[in-house]
């Protein structure tokens, strides 16, 4: 197994701060630890929607080894907080080696996969209450302390919806005493009352990473 401690840099990780944007050359890869990523995708338009969020469980930047090299989405930090960042030759090292790092990364890309599509589907059947509180509950997992900074602007803009949408499904989430929002923040009061809420997605996706990346 390569010894990847030394090429691993402890970076912070802004909020707001871009990763990487559709079609650029990606240089590392991240690993955060107490941030949160959120990867998109962008129209024409300049409207956007998560594909999927990255937080402790994962990394952002697998093109890196899957031979793309860039992708047609772009990676924003969601959440601030710390992460690993690592070149893309360390990567590509420990990709191409012997030890578990492969078989653990090419899992990992499963998982991520299953995640996206789940929430292509997901954006397709469910409605905007049952999004929030999937999507609630997935940021709340990567989260240190469950505790959520983020405005329902941000929230409209993770789940492609309007603003309005999220305030009627926020108030609707607070009114039965499951989450309580004040601005800019949002706390899981009844994580358990909030999973009834959800759609199965949030089921779905968190027991496929659990399958693939116990072992």
């Amino acid at each position: 197994m390569l010894p990847l401690s030394g090429s691993l840099e402890l970076v912070s990780m802004m909020l707001g701060q871009v990763l990487y944007e559709p079609g650029s050359q990606m240089q590392h890869a991240y690993f955060p630890t107490t941030a949160v990523a959120s990867l998109h995708y962008v129209t024409e338009s300049g409207a956007s929607a998560e594909t999927a969020g990255v937080g402790r469980e994962g990394m952002v930047g697998i093109a890196l080894f899957m031979g793309g090299q860039s992708t047609s989405g772009s990676a924003v930090v969601q959440t601030s907080g710390h992460g690993y960042r690592l070149n893309r030759h360390s990567l590509m090292q420990a990709f191409d080696g012997t030890g578990p790092w492969r078989r653990l990364l090419l899992r990992y890309t499963q998982a991520l996969m299953t995640q996206i599509s789940q929430t292509a589907a997901c954006y397709r059947h469910h409605t905007v209450e049952q999004q929030l509180a999937r999507w609630l509950l997935s940021t709340a997992d990567r989260s240190p302390d469950g505790e959520l900074v983020i405005t329902q602007e941000l929230v409209a803009g993770m789940l492609g919806v309007r603003r309005e949408s999220i305030t009627q499904a926020a108030g609707a989430l607070q009114d039965m005493g499951y989450i309580r929002y004040r601005r800019g923040h949002i706390s899981l009061l009844d994580p358990a009352g909030l999973r009834s809420c959800a759609c199965e997605c949030y089921g779905i996706v968190k027991h496929e990473f659990q399958r693939l990346m116990a072992s």
